[in-house]
């Protein structure tokens, strides 16, 4: 008998939740989120259940990761439950309320009805690289907020000192405001600017030495991905860190499932319709829908696969999503081939 053994992640606890076929409860354990926990966890589970054991793990990133990891490790078979999809299942449950079990078990029912949930995978490439990414999008946060409060320094300061938009990311502008900032009154003012200038300049630095690191690695690790219209450096490095080993979906329906790329019908009656995905991996999405938007501004079959659908019919929305559903197509076979292809080429859909 396959038993699905939900899991509620946490910084501290780990709550474990079994479910058998029929999604009845059968067993329950929580230890502590650390090494000893997750052997303590292995052991129980293997007593309890000698037979095949699926482990459905909420999808919660950096808290789910050391857990994934020694599950994978001892050779167990993991599958990852999107926080949105166990939500729904709770809440058409019997059971009212909320808790570390009653989640759980929401997660272990929704893997039992959702039989084709991406398998986690091992990957310390595409890991590693997720990591730089989201370090370096941190980074990007934390300089845009200093910037923030610079520019209203600078404003008290001189409300006519003309700052480009995107000016503070460059250090030719931080020089010259470097220079004018000392040719005016020592005050309180001044001094937080010229903190704030420097903040942003060692940011700016470690931003721009990260990106150079993705762009390498990225090279090494996905060429034909960084040979598509619209794919750069920073875009292809979120679609392979946020895809995490490409051979864990069974097909490329199922990784544009995942990247929420794949058509929801809308349909009522006489009106045949789809609508976009609200649903699935955000992040994956959003690199999807950088691609697409650089891909109609720019001459090939991208522009001319979007103007074709407007021209039958759809509305703006209708013919993006049908070109993040066909990119979605091309970005899996990309990652699944490791061929290089002809950068003004949009593969024909099937």
């Amino acid at each position: 008998m396959v038993v699905v053994l939900g899991v509620d992640v946490h910084k501290d606890t780990h709550t474990v939740v079994g479910a058998d076929q029929a999604a009845r409860k059968v067993g329950e354990r929580v230890v502590r989120a650390t090494d000893a926990g997750h052997r303590q966890l292995l052991g129980w589970a293997r007593r309890q259940f000698p037979d095949e054991r699926v482990w459905a793990v909420e999808d919660c990133r950096h808290v789910s990761a050391r857990l994934e990891r020694a599950l994978l490790a001892a050779g167990e078979r993991v599958v990852r439950v999107p926080p949105k999809l166990m939500a729904g299942v709770r809440g058409s449950a019997r059971t009212r309320g909320k808790s570390d079990p009653i989640d759980a078990l929401a997660i272990a029912r929704a893997a039992l009805r959702e039989p084709d949930l991406p398998v986690a995978e091992h990957d310390d490439v595409s890991r590693d690289l997720r990591l730089l990414v989201d370090h370096r999008e941190d980074l990007v946060g934390e300089r845009t907020r200093i910037q923030n409060r610079l520019r209203w320094h600078l404003h008290e300061l001189d409300p006519e000192l003309d700052i480009p938009a995107r000016g503070l990311d460059r250090l030719v502008v931080l020089d010259r405001l470097t220079d004018w900032l000392t040719e005016q009154p020592t005050t309180v003012v001044t001094r937080l600017a010229g903190e704030l200038l420097a903040d942003i300049r060692a940011l700016t630095a470690r931003i721009n030495a990260l990106e150079a690191e993705i762009t390498t690695r990225v090279r090494r690790i996905a060429p034909a991905l960084l040979a598509l219209p619209g794919a750069g450096a920073l875009t292809a490095a979120k679609i392979v860190g946020e895809t995490a080993n490409v051979t864990r979906f069974r097909s490329e329906a199922c990784f544009a499932m995942h990247a929420g790329a794949a058509p929801i019908p809308a349909s009522s009656g006489r009106i045949n319709r789809h609508r976009l995905a609200r649903g699935g991996n955000r992040q994956l999405n959003a690199a999807l829908h950088r691609i697409a938007v650089t891909q109609i501004r720019l001459d090939g079959l991208g522009r001319a696969y979007y103007q074709q659908r407007r021209e039958n019919g759809d509305t703006t929305m209708e013919a993006l999503r049908a070109l993040k559903r066909r990119l979605a197509r091309i970005v899996f076979n990309l990652l699944k081939d490791q061929q290089p292809v002809t950068p003004d080429v949009l593969p024909a859909a099937a």
